[in-house]
């Protein structure tokens, strides 16, 4: 692994945005049939994590928007463990989510 890892304000802003998400939209909906413990969510990680940079744009926190939206963009461009059909969808949210930060970047670029 990495010998040293970033420490400061963002990093801490980004686990408690995640934390905030997660503990929010983490309750289990459902059991496995067969009395599993294992138990469902009702969002994937990959959502948690964009609803989280949709938070930190809404609070202006573009450095913790920055780096989730770098977190969510490697779980989209990796190698795909169980590829799906939301591929698509997947992408076109990323792009949006970039455009959402450039936008917020560079307010004078925006047309009326």
């Amino acid at each position: 692994m990495h010998g040293s890892r970033e420490r400061g304000p963002g990093r801490e802003n980004v686990v408690r945005m995640i934390e905030g998400v997660v503990s929010e939209s983490d309750d289990p909906i459902d059991r496995e049939a067969g009395g599993g413990t294992t138990p469902r969510y009702s969002r994937r990680l990959s959502d948690k994590i964009l609803i989280a940079f949709h938070h930190a744009c809404d609070q202006a926190d573009l450095e913790v928007a920055e780096q989730l939206l770098r977190v969510l963009e490697m779980m989209l461009t990796r190698r795909p463990l169980n590829p799906d059909a939301g591929r698509r969808r997947n992408m076109e949210s990323l792009v949006a989510a970039h455009e959402r930060l450039w936008h917020l970047r560079h307010p004078e670029s925006h047309e009326n």
